[in-house]
């Protein structure tokens, strides 16, 4: 199977209700275009990057009773899980699709980036695009756009990273789902490779 790009249908599916009914769609719709996008760009990110990576899926498998408001396919450096590493991420929400990266609470060195991010603030504005949206909470998604954000926004950011159990850090470029469906797959493919290039610059902060 080949990525054929996005269609209505891939968002539409998080307004169906009930939790059986929705990830029986979402499994055959949307599940099988994360597998093949986790599988070829896992490759484009080991050479972005350096390192070996590999690609995780979203399963849902510990929902009981609510159906989830999106799923995504992630890209970390082990191959048992993503949440533990930095990461980077491919998310369909039913509003638009977020191209990102994050270090979330369960990662190991949240301390390493937090850190690192406040002595890099000046180096971060210039080196991530002022259109890109940072957020607090990998479960929701809206968040801050960069060019609305001052230094110390950029440090409650690091502060909440650092010393809050579930602190959180997703950064990335927001798609509005009418502009990913008519996005070639060539052309979604060149976006996510373009954005996750710059996005590695926050990728090295976390070593």
């Amino acid at each position: 199977m080949k990525f054929n790009g996005f269609e209505q249908e891939d968002f539409d599916l998080f307004l169906v209700d009930g939790l059986e009914e929705r990830m029986e769609i979402l499994k055959a719709q949307l599940r099988p275009k994360f597998e093949v996008l986790g599988t070829e760009l896992s490759q484009e990110v080991a050479v972005i990057t350096g390192e070996e990576m590999f690609p995780h899926v979203a399963k849902h498998a510990r929902r009981k009773t609510n159906p989830p408001n999106d799923s995504w396919v992630a890209i970390a450096g082990n191959k048992r899980g993503y949440k533990m590493m930095p990461h980077f991420q491919i998310a369909v929400w039913h509003t638009h699709v977020l191209i990102q990266w994050g270090i979330i609470y369960e990662a190991k060195n949240k301390e390493v980036f937090a850190d690192n991010l406040l002595k890099n603030i000046k180096h971060v504005k210039e080196n991530i695009p002022a259109h890109y949206q940072w957020s607090k909470d990998h479960m929701k998604p809206e968040g801050t756009i960069q060019s609305e954000m001052a230094n110390k926004d950029f440090e409650d950011f690091a502060h909440r990273l650092k010393y809050n159990k579930n602190g959180e850090i997703m950064v990335g470029l927001n798609i509005p789902k009418e502009k990913a469906v008519e996005m070639s797959p060539k052309e979604f493919y060149q976006t996510v490779v373009d954005a996750w290039s710059k996005l590695n610059y926050l990728h090295t902060l976390a070593k």
